[in-house]
């Protein structure tokens, strides 16, 4: 029996996730994390007044922070007067630019403070300004910079050490080039300060700009596994070998192009201090025999010599494809020579190789094993925190897709704009640009929103559809429709914890199916642009080739851009044409039964954790294989019927919301006299009274001109100007050749369709007393369709229904409960009910309870 605090350590243990345990900070109070200083001061640096007692110094003592930088193996080191902050995190320390610059750190890393007790007060300095911060300034250095900073203000300074000082209108750069005595000490009054001696020119200052792990943003995750298997065992191989096991060779990175690959792996080198050796796939390449391998095994010599090393291969998969589907001798040659090299390193070489590809099953499958490339690392699309340290918070929600490619262009593309604004003021042809317009550049919310609007992410621009500004309030009426929408798609992008807290995964495909012409395709954008997701819309027949597989790829393709572009909302129109029922496509070779094949797959295997939702469209619902349609695929079945009074007013106002119209058009009137009119039909019924309002205007101005040549002394004043709109008279003409597209046959299939998906509306309870399970009568089932079909059709009175109707409607006047009875009795009598005499109602009655069994089926079709 497990001890019960063993048992709670190993469940705590069992929940904590170690995936970045790598990037966590170490315990140790004099360990702190850089944070970014509320002061511009370059001496000081804020600490919390905890902090300060747990390090055993005092407010306004001299402390020494240190770090080691692994990119140039050396550890440096600073002075400055420690202050409280208690503003300032526990765990953190707050310095600003100038102090993290002469350490060579970043806002997030880690660097260890130290008493200082043995600094001494400088007997003299050397200070010498930096050559191009002081182009153009005039005056004397000294007394308009130095001598302010640091009077009586007992500065410390470290030799080497950079220092920027504000004076006018221009900031000076200083250099200390050295301090007695030691290499750090306090200026105080009585310290010589020397200034004589040519400016500092600036050297190797380019290594403040190499990449490092700061530079990579997006990729928390990703960058902890890469760090386990590249700087554990370039830095302590030691730990694998007392494991027992051998440390990783090679890392596989894929992702689309622009998500930062070539980026990580620089960044790993310059972190890591490795010697990196960067081949470029096709730059191996010759077309001498044996020369393409020699430069491969040349790369790998010149690595093993300069261990540590990190060989990087970007893009691989142009050097190693399958062999099997490979025509040439030589990719196959590099291939083997590839695979041996990786295979002959030495686990004590201390050599890693890491490749880059966008086309990972392109790569032969040799290389996709343990010993050789051990782990494939997914760097893809970051979600909205990974975008987040590279971009805006407020961009970060509106970019869904963004690799770090797209991100910087669309910063860049918002730079262009505001630049843009300003091009009224800027000459070209000035030698400079006023100051006071520089000053005044700014990149402002105004310019990352059209920004936005001009670039796309770059992992979709094959596919990407340009999302409308489509909402809610621009579709009439479909509350219903609407309702389902918003708990199928919405609530899992903004709710998801609530799935969490109930332990359901949601549902993730909707089929839209009803008239054509009723706005399926325009609610699938409105849901995604109200849930700010990316929209694929495919049409089914732009997937079908000639070529055998290629119909299928094409599916699996669709859906990799979706899971890389999540949250995304993904479009089958025309779902018909790819997802018949299996078997009944003769004379094509089985092609469309495997394209649906492949979509049931791709469709099984969508991940829980990638919000990608699945809308699929038709009005050919009777047709589509039923094994699309069962629950955890397309489950949603939502009937898109034709517009009702309301919606066909609202529809008319969006078409004519750009055109001038007539205040005496009576677009209500519009929409009551077009009962079974479809969107399609109508939008067709405003562009045909809009030509002929465009054929008026016309007729009109060629009359005018003719007017003019016939008499051109008339003023123009004397002619009548009329402004152009669409009158009454154009909309009643346009209403003559009005016909509507959808018959009453197809809208009864429909609406047969839409019962059967929907079943018999059977009510069930649970007894409250006991735990017994019981059922509510048949009558209540057949009562749940009858009433549906009188409220939707209170006229009718012919038919076996209008016979149970009326019978149910006796049911209610004597008083018998069953559910929905309420809604008959808000209901006006049906006609010819007051025809019918008591003793036929009672026999009614009776038969309808005789017969139910066997007539259940046949009622259930005639409600609809």
């Amino acid at each position: 029996m497990d001890h019960p605090a063993e048992a709670s350590d190993s469940q705590a243990s069992a929940k904590k996730d170690f995936s970045t345990t790598i990037l966590e900070r170490k315990k140790a109070p004099n360990r702190l994390i850089v944070d970014e200083a509320t002061t511009d001061d370059n001496s000081s640096v804020s600490l919390h007044s905890t902090t300060i007692e747990t390090l055993k110094i005092f407010r306004g003592d001299t402390i020494l922070i240190k770090v080691f930088l692994l990119a140039w193996q050396e550890e440096k080191d600073t002075v400055c007067i420690a202050i409280t902050d208690d503003t300032c995190e526990p765990a953190k320390i707050r310095m600003n630019k100038v102090v993290r610059s002469n350490l060579r750190v970043k806002l997030g890393d880690v660097v260890s403070v130290h008493d200082c007790m043995d600094i001494m007060y400088g007997e003299r300095v050397h200070i010498l300004p930096m050559d191009d911060t002081i182009e153009g300034v005039t005056g004397n250095l000294y007394d308009a910079y130095l001598k302010p900073y640091f009077s009586d203000n007992f500065r410390p300074v470290r030799k080497g050490d950079l220092f920027l000082v504000r004076g006018g209108m221009r900031s000076v750069e200083f250099k200390v080039v050295e301090t007695h005595p030691g290499e750090y000490c306090v200026v105080d009054p009585d310290t010589e300060i020397f200034f004589e001696g040519k400016p500092v020119r600036r050297e190797d200052e380019e290594r403040l700009d190499e990449v490092g792990y700061d530079d990579v943003g997006g990729f928390r995750k990703q960058m902890a596994q890469i760090r386990e298997l590249v700087e554990l065992p370039l830095r302590h191989p030691q730990l694998f070998k007392s494991i027992g096991v051998k440390p990783p060779k090679g890392i596989l990175l894929y992702g689309p192009p622009g998500s930062g690959k070539t980026l990580i792996a620089r960044a790993v080198a310059n972190e890591t201090g490795a010697f990196f050796f960067c081949i470029n796939g096709p730059e191996i390449m010759s077309k001498l025999a044996g020369e393409s391998e020699g430069n491969l095994r040349k790369a790998f010599e010149e690595a093993e010599k300069n261990a540590p090393s990190i060989v990087f291969i970007d893009e691989i998969d142009s050097i190693a494809p399958k062999r099997e589907k490979t025509h040439g001798q030589v990719e196959k040659r590099i291939v083997s020579q590839l695979l041996t090299l990786m295979d002959g390193l030495k686990s004590r070489a201390h050599v890693i190789v890491i490749g880059a590809t966008n086309r990972p099953n392109s790569i032969d499958p040799a290389l996709r094993r343990f010993g050789r490339f051990d782990r494939e690392i997914d760097i893809g699309v970051p979600d909205e925190v990974g975008r987040l340290e590279v971009d805006l918070e407020r961009i970060a929600k509106d970019s869904h897709g963004y690799v770090g490619a797209d991100l910087a262009a669309l910063c860049t593309e918002a730079a262009l704009q505001s630049i843009r604004e300003k091009m009224d003021v800027i000459d070209l042809e000035d030698e400079a640009i006023d100051a006071e317009v520089l000053n005044s550049m700014a990149v402002t919310d105004k310019h990352f929103k059209t920004a936005l609007g001009t670039t796309n992410p770059s992992a979709l621009r094959e596919t990407v559809v340009e999302v409308p500004n489509v909402s809610w309030e621009d579709i009439g009426g479909l509350e219903y429709v609407k309702r389902e929408l918003q708990e199928t798609v919405q609530y899992p992008v903004e709710h998801p914890e609530k799935f969490e807290q109930f332990g359901m995964s949601p549902s993730r495909g909707v089929l839209f199916y009803g008239p054509p012409g009723c706005g399926k395709t325009l609610l699938a954008k409105a849901i995604a642009n109200e849930c700010q997701a990316n929209f694929i819309s495919v049409k089914g027949p732009e997937l079908l080739t000639k070529w055998f597989g290629e119909s299928e790829a094409n599916v699996r393709e669709i859906f990799d851009k979706a899971r890389q572009s999540a949250s995304c909302v993904l479009f089958f129109d025309e779902l018909d044409s790819i997802a018949t029922q299996r078997g009944s496509n003769l004379g094509d070779a089985g092609g469309a039964d495997r394209v649906l094949n492949q979509l049931l797959i791709e469709m099984d295997g969508m991940s829980a954790k990638k919000t990608v939702f699945i809308i699929g469209a038709t009005n050919r619902p009777d047709i589509i294989d039923p094994a699309l349609l069962r629950p955890g695929r397309l489950d949603q079945l939502i009937y898109i019927p034709l517009p009702d009074e309301d919606s066909r007013h609202q529809i008319f106002k969006a078409c004519l919301r750009k055109s001038p119209v007539s205040k005496h058009v009576d677009l209500r009137a519009l929409a009551k006299y077009t009962q079974g009119f479809s969107g399609a039909d109508i939008t067709e019924i405003c562009q045909r009274a809009c030509k002929y309002a465009i054929r008026e205007n016309i007729e009109k101005d060629i009359e005018k001109k003719r007017g003019r040549e016939e008499n051109p002394k008339a003023m123009d004043e004397d002619l009548e100007e009329e402004v152009a709109e669409i009158t009454a008279s154009h909309f009643e003409e346009s209403m003559k050749y009005a016909r509507r597209s959808v018959s009453e046959a197809d809208i009864r299939k429909y609406q047969a369709f839409a019962q059967q998906s929907r079943g018999f509306g059977s009510q069930f309870r649970f007894q409250r007393q006991d735990q017994n399970i019981i059922y509510t009568p048949p009558f209540s089932v057949l009562a749940q369709g009858l009433i549906r079909r009188l409220v939707e059709h209170p006229g009718e009175t012919r038919g076996r229904g209008f016979i149970f109707t009326k019978s149910l409607w006796y049911s209610v006047t004597r008083g018998l409960e069953f559910e929905g009875a309420e809604a008959l009795e808000e209901r006006p009598r049906p006609p010819a009910m007051a025809r019918s005499r008591k003793g036929s109602m009672r026999r009614g009655m009776s038969r309808m309870h005789r017969t139910f069994d066997i007539r259940v089926f046949l009622c259930g079709r005639e409600v609809e």
